[in-house]
């Protein structure tokens, strides 16, 4: 994915912002700590429907699945396209409705098919899961990524190497090697995967500390101290509302970028004590 956040971008009321997390949102009590505490995965997919999930459109409101771009066939969470003309920079998100901070997330995914009609060059083969996300409440009608972390999924073209659980930061930075990382996007060190193989992605998140990116179980990146971008205008709004710009929790979203793709799998080891 690219940086196109519009620099203009009004705060629409910051739902449930605390200083104390220096973050977006509260970890949620109740459910996702029980199972932590006995060491189950949570199963945030059911894979029966989208219950606990739900889409944030660009340039639709909160809530409205258009085309429905997200929705569960033969057990796998889809994201696909028929219902487009052309993708037209409709770039979504999919929110699940608790905010995390410790926490390991395991994904299987895949991508299938063509990508939509008018989907631009950088995003074929091209989605991710976004962590440490604002809340969509905060979020514009036009604005296309939340500010967030994003571990960039990327399949193979069946010819040329590319990596995948790649790091993107839309409205936000990290440090590697004890400096701060200001570029966009920063590749992993994983293994090309072409065609529609499945894949799992695992990523150990330990809130403001470090997160680190494994692919079939290999590590592939890691990097620390997770922030919001002062020269991004919204993500800047949003560290004045939180009181810092420094992210130790967060939502976390799939994403809808123009190539089709499934989930058959989205679970979270809750790691709060």
């Amino acid at each position: 994915m690219r940086r196109t956040f519009l620099m203009n971008l009004a705060l629409a009321g910051a739902v449930g912002v605390t200083l104390s997390l220096g973050s977006f949102g509260r970890a949620q009590d109740g459910g996702a700590k029980t199972p932590a505490s006995s060491g189950e995965w949570i199963q945030l997919f059911n894979g029966k429907d989208l219950t606990g999930w739900t889409p944030k459109i660009r340039y639709h409101n909160l809530g409205e699945n258009f085309a429905n771009t997200f929705r569960v066939e033969n057990g796998a969470l889809k994201v696909g396209y028929e219902g487009y003309s052309e993708f037209n920079e409709t770039f979504g998100h999919l929110f699940y409705k608790d905010v995390f901070s410790n926490y390991i997330l395991r994904i299987e995914y895949r991508f299938v098919g063509e990508q939509v009609r008018g989907g631009p060059g950088w995003a074929l083969r091209n989605s991710g899961v976004m962590l440490h996300g604002e809340r969509p409440e905060t979020m514009t009608k036009d604005q296309d990524f939340p500010a967030s972390i994003e571990v960039q999924f990327l399949g193979g073209d069946g010819k040329n190497p590319r990596t995948t659980c790649n790091l993107c930061t839309p409205g936000t930075n990290v440090v590697m090697n004890e400096k701060l990382i200001l570029n966009h996007c920063t590749n992993s060190k994983s293994k090309t995967f072409h065609g529609d193989q499945w894949v799992t992605a695992e990523i150990e998140v330990r809130g403001n500390e470090v997160i680190r990116h494994k692919v079939n179980g290999e590590l592939v990146l890691e990097y620390a101290k997770p922030q919001l971008d002062d020269r991004d205008a919204h993500a800047k709004e949003l560290a004045e509302k939180a009181g810092t710009k420094m992210l130790s929790s967060g939502t976390i979203s799939l994403q809808s970028e123009s190539h089709p793709i499934e989930f058959r799998k989205v679970e979270l080891l809750n790691l709060d004590k």
